[in-house]
């Protein structure tokens, strides 16, 4: 029997990025020296005879002496990593940009790569995931389904196909497209699920491994995963009022908080708390706990305190929004395809909900409630998270945390540490926020060490907090 020869390796045909809609005249200035194109993949790697579509990639020569290819992996899931290449190279070191091409992506479904889209006004009656009963459960399955039927009418068949372990393949034909035997990885947030897989599947084509913000895909049941993200939310908000209490600078110094809190999230309930940023529109007690979330991301605690305080003394609102027209993208469906979170029916939703409101006296609803009802009744996730088998490094792998990370808590980067034994280690950032590569001069060091040098540091490193008020 005739052995095919190996298919050649697709080439890239790199052009200077150019300016796109959007673009503020501050993105213009910051092009000059980024390079796009796209590489054809298929739509299924298990099935390549369904066809193929484009995927965005960009990358940054090395300025001085090229030691090789540094890959970012974006998180989200939804980020961008083209656009991180073309105006967000602040992300990286001059050190990290002396020495590798660094390159990233669009990860399949997402931006200028075939992006997920949906009728904005379809996603705009998204059901809150704070369910009151039976017949808010049942309505949300249905919302579920009927979006789906819309986005896969709206984005063409690699909508079936939105999983990590597909963009696990996408990484490796960008490396192979480069001419690269191994590459090093640096994946941030959902973007270290990318780079967990990748590494499971190819370790000899790793060289370094920058795990950062650590996202854990080990096997946790539904309660587990909702209980772990409330913790990290919790944990973030305690600080955030610990803070207050000391700094006279903080814009609620004095008050309880925590009365506060359960003010604003009454009066979100009655439909009678303004949007911060649209006072003329509601804003619903889960958006408001999503807000408050995603200011601990900095963390942004003196904003945060100006806008509850701005919130506890406002007006009710005077209007509904009105109903989007059109396409909008929707990149979330990765996360269905990623995690098996199966609730039965409301009386087990309900108990979630109990339990969370019990454990956590302000972040109750966790910005990941929301991924627990956006999946529900969904097909089986294609990608679901698993314990992985030994990694078998070459080099282990640097993981990367803050202590007081509000989206992907200590605890899950403890558990992946755990799930790397010898094949990785944990360095720890001893303050807060979501990232922490960029958070302070010991951790910039360490992790640009690891992928110049390939100098793994000691168990048990760790980097002093700097003031995030500072």
């Amino acid at each position: 029997m005739t052995v095919p020869a190996a298919a050649a390796a697709p080439s890239v045909d790199w052009a200077a990025c150019q300016p796109e809609p959007g673009d503020t005249p501050e993105d213009i200035a910051l092009l000059p020296g980024s390079e796009c194109a796209t590489l054809t993949v298929p739509i299924n790697w298990d099935d390549p005879a369904e066809g193929t579509f484009e995927l965005a990639v960009a990358r940054r020569k090395a300025q001085g002496q090229r030691q090789g290819v540094l890959v970012f992996g974006p998180g989200g899931p939804g980020d961008s990593g083209v656009e991180r290449i073309r105006t967000g190279m602040s992300r990286f070191s001059q050190r990290l940009e002396d020495r590798f091409d660094i390159v990233s992506f669009d990860p399949r479904g997402v931006s200028r790569s075939n992006a997920v889209k949906c009728s904005a006004a379809l996603l705009a009656r998204q059901p809150s995931p704070i369910l009151k009963s039976q017949q808010d459960f049942d309505a949300t399955i249905k919302y579920n389904r009927d979006l789906a039927k819309d986005c896969r009418q709206n984005t063409g068949p690699v909508y079936d196909h939105l999983d990590t372990l597909q963009t696990v393949r996408d990484v490796d034909a960008i490396r192979a497209a480069l001419g690269e035997q191994r590459i090093s990885f640096h994946g941030s947030s959902y973007g270290t699920l990318l780079g967990q897989q990748y590494a499971a599947r190819y370790p000899q084509r790793v060289r370094a491994l920058v795990l950062e913000s650590v996202f854990d895909h080990g096997s946790a049941t539904t309660g587990q995963f909702l209980d772990a993200q409330a913790w990290a939310g919790q944990d973030s908000f305690d600080e955030f009022v610990k803070w207050c209490t000391t700094a006279t600078t903080c814009a609620l110094h004095g008050q309880d908080i925590h009365a506060l809190w359960d003010r604003l999230l009454a009066r979100a309930d009655r439909g009678e708390l303004p949007d911060p940023q649209r006072p003329s529109y509601p804003i619903t007690p889960f958006q408001l706990s999503f807000v408050t979330f995603r200011t601990f991301y900095g963390p942004d605690w003196a904003r945060l305190a100006g806008i509850l305080k701005q919130l506890d003394q406002s007006a009710p609102p005077t209007q509904q929004p009105p109903v989007p027209t059109g396409l909008t993208s929707f990149s979330f469906v990765t996360f269905c395809r990623d995690f098996s979170l199966p609730v039965r029916d409301y009386r087990e939703y309900a108990g979630h909900l109990r339990r969370l409101a019990r454990d956590n006296e302000d972040l109750r609803y966790p910005g990941q409630l929301l991924a627990v009802s956006t999946c529900l009744g969904l097909p089986k996730a294609t990608n679901p998270q698993r314990n992985p088998k030994p990694y078998d490094l070459r080099t282990p792998a640097l993981l990367i945390n803050s202590l007081h990370d509000p989206a992907t808590g200590y605890n899950g980067a403890t558990s992946v540490a755990r799930q790397f034994a010898r094949d990785g280690v944990l360095v720890t950032y001893r303050g807060w926020g979501h990232g922490s590569y960029t958070t302070s001069p010991c951790m910039e060091a360490t992790v640009d060490d690891y992928l110049v040098a390939l100098d793994v540091p000691r168990r048990g490193t760790s980097c002093a907090a700097v003031d995030p008020t500072s």
